[in-house]
């Protein structure tokens, strides 16, 4: 097993990766370091998934215990952030990572901002230090690549409507369609996490995937990470049909000049290319109010912020009722006119 805690050099403190700056960063002296100029530790051995399952913080030697999926977590005893090196070799090493760039209080700010722009939420949302917690996360994701092989045989007709003398003519033309597509999608994603809410996931969407860095384990300083817990195979099929209304929207797409078309077959044959383990970046907002828990979900690197916030019973009663005495004015308004207001 190996516990991976990134010592200052200059003072002997904890560094950890500063999104601001895209650097290893020590809080204590100020030193920062390149992380793509740094060895990674991870190259240099290689670990069993058999071996014991026992962590001792290198800063302050508290045993940590986490749960099987946890890569990278900070020491609940003295704060250092830690990377259980043994959890990211062989078969369970990303191939890439999205740095986080959006630090934690500016998380925060962003986060009471949007909740202040929610027109229903109850008045006493954010009048209290509500926020039970706020934790940095590289959630595990693959993204695929998919080619689309696709058959298509269909009934179609092009109508056209004119005016000749006093008559007006329908004209009705019948066309078999026949269409042959090669399509193919890349970075498609999908979270393989147990834990996380597959629909927050995807509302999270889209990152920005020009950012995706080779994977290093200093990305990861400071922050709670986790392992896949579905492998590429067993996800695939989510992947499928997650493009699969893009898929048939593009197919009618290539059929658009005509008026009406009934498929009388159609095949699709959706394989696998290539599948990628990446670890994108999450801020996880746990919130409590009115003795209920809510969970919100930040994107790291563009801050769209997803979630259900609570809603006020009384602010949509008046919201409606604001609409319905809109709508009989505006009818009574129209009455008046048709009656001879303006006539």
């Amino acid at each position: 097993m190996q516990v991976i805690d990134y010592k200052c050099p200059n003072c002997g403190s904890s560094m950890v990766f500063d999104s601001a700056t895209g650097m290893l960063s020590c809080h204590s002296c100020g030193r920062n370091d390149n992380i793509e100029q740094l060895p990674d530790p991870l190259t240099r051995n290689t670990f069993s998934e058999d071996e014991a399952k026992e962590y001792h913080c290198t800063s302050c030697g508290a045993v940590l215990i986490t749960e099987a999926e946890t890569t990278a977590t900070v020491c609940s005893f003295c704060g250092s952030g830690i990377v259980l090196g043994d959890r990211l070799t062989g078969k369970l090493a990303p191939a890439k990572v999205i740095p986080f760039s959006i630090g934690k209080q500016e998380a925060m700010r962003a986060f009471k901002k949007w909740c202040k722009n929610g027109r229903l939420t109850p008045n006493g949302f954010m009048t209290a230090d509500r926020v039970k917690s706020i934790t940095g996360m590289y959630v595990p994701f693959w993204l695929y690549g998919l080619n689309n092989r696709i058959e298509v045989q269909a009934q179609a007709t092009k109508v056209r409507v004119y005016t000749q003398g006093d008559y007006q003519i329908t004209e009705t033309q019948h066309f078999k369609v026949y269409r042959k597509i090669n399509l193919n999608y890349a970075k498609v994603p999908i979270d393989a996490s147990e834990k996380m809410n597959d629909e927050l996931m995807d509302k999270l969407e889209p990152f920005p995937y020009e950012q995706l860095k080779s994977f290093k384990t200093p990305y990861l300083a400071g922050f709670i990470a986790e392992k896949y817990s579905y492998d590429e195979k067993e996800l695939l099929p989510r992947a499928k049909d997650k493009i699969s209304e893009y898929v048939e929207a593009y197919i009618r797409s290539t059929m658009s000049e005509y008026t009406s078309v009934s498929y009388t077959d159609k095949h699709i044959d959706t394989r696998l290319q290539q599948a990628d383990y990446v670890l994108l970046p999450v801020w996880v907002v746990h919130y409590d109010y009115n003795r209920l828990e809510h969970t919100f979900a930040m994107n790291g690197q563009t801050g769209k912020v997803v979630g259900k916030p609570p809603i006020s019973k009384a602010k949509v009663t008046a919201w409606f009722a604001g609409i319905s005495g809109i709508s009989f004015l505006s009818l009574k308004l129209v009455s008046w006119m048709m009656g001879g207001g303006f006539w």
